[in-house]
């Protein structure tokens, strides 16, 4: 049996732009167990989720390939919030850009 959780580990790896070996090194596991999970031969237990949502920049529903509601994010809207928060200089700008007043 394949396991489906290891495209995703790859894809969302992959678009951060890090090495199998600098993921192994965030979330302290070997390189060679962050392969087995790529290649679908075994899944990340439990316990490593947060780890791996954490390194990755996701949702657990996202790494988990799971929707929760109608009103889940799509892969664009999760990059453009990730963005804001990460930018606090900028978050003023963007919410009179969008007419949304400060709360």
């Amino acid at each position: 049996m394949k396991y489906e959780i290891g495209k995703r580990i790859r894809k969302y790896r992959e678009e951060l732009g890090i090495s199998q070996k600098l993921l192994a090194a965030q979330i302290g596991v070997s390189n060679g167990r962050v392969s087995n999970w790529e290649q679908g031969i075994n899944r990340p237990d439990a316990d490593m989720l947060a780890a791996l949502c954490h390194a990755l920049k996701v949702s657990p529903s996202t790494l988990l390939g799971v929707k929760l509601s109608q009103d889940e994010l799509d892969d664009t809207e999760r990059k453009i919030i990730q963005a804001y928060r990460e930018k606090k200089d900028l978050q003023k700008a963007v919410l009179i850009l969008l007419g949304i007043d400060e709360i």
